[in-house]
């Protein structure tokens, strides 16, 4: 009788795995599109703050886990002093810096590494901040991980 609970137990648990396996390959697909979340297969992203327009992208534009990253910022107006954060939107993962280039021809480039997530949906926001008519700006952007849409 041992024997045979062990052999249950196996099955069960194969069965769990597999089970997993499937859920992780249609991750994506229970939840609905949010519109709201940037779309870099469509292009830059674009915020705007007083006269000034910014537009981020990342490239791979599917923004994949545990990759690395390209980061761009471009300005239509020169901007000083910037830094850029990522963080997760509805989860924290903790705070990620990323490094700009020297700002030229109004464009910053960076690189970043972020984590992946088990819920197999993880919004991440960009926080980008800066100085713009004397004044300290922040836009937010915010993607979603590992994005099938793009």
């Amino acid at each position: 009788m041992p024997k045979i609970n062990k052999i249950v137990s196996v099955v069960f648990f194969l069965m769990f795995l597999i089970a997993c396996d499937n859920k992780k390959i249609n991750q994506h697909s229970e939840f609905p599109l949010d519109t709201t979340l940037c779309q870099f297969s469509a292009g830059e992203c674009y915020k705007k703050v007083a006269d000034l327009t910014v537009g981020l992208m990342i490239d791979p534009v599917h923004t994949p886990s545990e990759k690395p990253l390209n980061l761009t910022l471009k300005f239509n107006q020169a901007i000083t002093n910037i830094s850029i954060r990522i963080e997760g939107r509805d989860m924290f993962m903790g705070v990620i810096p990323v490094t700009l280039s020297a700002i030229e021809n109004n464009q910053a480039h960076g690189t970043l590494i972020f984590g992946s997530c088990s819920s197999g949906y993880m919004v991440w926001r960009v926080f980008v901040s800066f100085d713009y008519q004397g004044q300290r700006r922040t836009l937010i952007y915010d993607f979603l991980a590992d994005n099938p849409q793009s």
